[in-house]
């Protein structure tokens, strides 16, 4: 049986190497990983997946506008959101871009598989939180309030240096730059995240799947 080609682009080595794990004893190939925009526009121009995993939120690149580049450039490949943002907007996004799936990254062995075998007949799959969000916003009217926050590289790393519980002087010390330099970036940050206070910040990137 020929396997099914996989590639996988995600910004986190610890979720590249959970997909690796889940998909090891299934019948799959994974042809490539990568962990930023460029690596994966790279890997694709060389070799083309059957099925791409891609996380929406990437360093140096959007993985919504992304997903629009790649199934205008590669269109046989089918493409599956993986990320931990349920907002139905994104959901939206990503299938209007050409997304064929979507998946949140709490998702089990199974449902992965399912996923990736669904899309590969052609069909569509979306994560069964991911349905229910659909669906009330539809039959209840309910909008989720989130709304979408694009950080820069640099701005992704101080986040995740703060939420590591690092001072501003050691986040300088970290990054070789001022601590001018970060207290403006965190202002930026506090500002895009819509947060006051420490707590409220680092609650509002895990909310909305920023770290």
């Amino acid at each position: 049986m020929i396997p099914i080609t996989i590639g996988i682009a995600d910004d986190h080595l610890l979720v590249i190497q959970g997909i690796r794990a889940m998909l090891s004893k299934s019948n799959f190939e994974i042809v490539f990983s990568t962990n930023n925009g460029k690596g994966l526009l790279e890997n694709l121009y060389e070799i083309q997946p059957d099925v791409l995993l891609l996380d929406i939120q990437m360093p140096d690149m959007n993985g919504i506008d992304l997903c629009r580049e790649i199934s205008r450039n590669y269109p046989d490949v089918k493409i599956i959101a993986l990320t931990n943002m349920d907002e139905s907007h994104y959901v939206k996004q990503m299938i209007r871009n050409g997304a064929h799936g979507y998946l949140l990254k709490n998702t089990d062995q199974t449902t992965m598989i399912e996923a990736i075998e669904e899309v590969m007949m052609g069909n569509q799959y979306l994560d069964r939180q991911v349905q229910q969000s659909l669906m009330d916003e539809v039959l209840l009217g309910k909008r989720r309030s989130v709304q979408q926050v694009m950080l820069t590289k640099r701005e992704t790393e101080i986040l995740a240096l703060i939420a590591a519980e690092y001072s501003n002087n050691e986040i300088a010390e970290q990054l070789f730059i001022s601590l001018r330099t970060v207290e403006t970036h965190r202002l930026n940050i506090s500002h895009k995240l819509n947060a006051k206070n420490l707590v409220s910040l680092v609650k509002e990137a895990y909310k909305r799947g920023l770290i």
